[in-house]
């Protein structure tokens, strides 16, 4: 898939596939992996999801509005920052009070050509220093970085969910 993914993120999806490998005891094929990397990173049946967003920069910084649905319901947030990720990430916050910073982040191209697809990854850190990696895929690199906070913010949510599941 053309997919080079950062050291941090191989290692931390690694465990995901662990997990799958101990519970069905063979290897997985590339295939499968992809699956279960879009199943982790990339599913359009996460709770958050980002339908569209508009973003203005300034000499102050970054305004953004995006338009999210979170748990089957459309929200609208606004947020502002020093660039569109930090307003992005500010909006979340404010919104879903999700505490989350970006730690890392980097971007490239999957394909050559006019029908370039752009990958971001963001890692991401919760507010008891637990990292979350985030990807999302858009022909627009601010459209992939956006999507990639979204994927991290699904995947906190994830762990509190668990968290709260496992409390007698």
């Amino acid at each position: 898939h053309g997919m080079d993914l950062p050291r941090r993120l191989q290692i931390e999806f690694s465990r995901t596939i662990q997990t799958i490998t101990e519970d069905s005891g063979t290897e997985i094929p590339a295939a499968e992996m992809w699956l279960a990397f879009e199943d982790t990173y990339l599913s359009p049946a996460a709770p958050v999801q980002l339908l569209s967003h508009e973003t203005t920069t300034g000499e102050k910084g970054s305004t953004v509005v995006a338009q999210l649905t979170v748990d089957g319901e459309h929200r609208t947030m606004t947020g502002a920052g020093t660039g569109p990720l930090a307003a992005f990430v500010a909006a979340l916050q404010a919104d879903l009070g999700i505490e989350l910073e970006v730690v890392d982040y980097s971007e490239h191209a999957v394909s050559a050509g006019t029908d370039a697809t752009a990958v971001a990854y963001v890692e991401t850190q919760g507010p008891n220093g637990e990292v979350r990696w985030g990807v999302g895929m858009h022909e627009s690199i601010l459209t992939a970085s956006l999507k990639a906070v979204v994927s991290a913010v699904n995947r906190h949510r994830a762990d509190e969910h668990l968290v709260e599941r496992h409390e007698p």
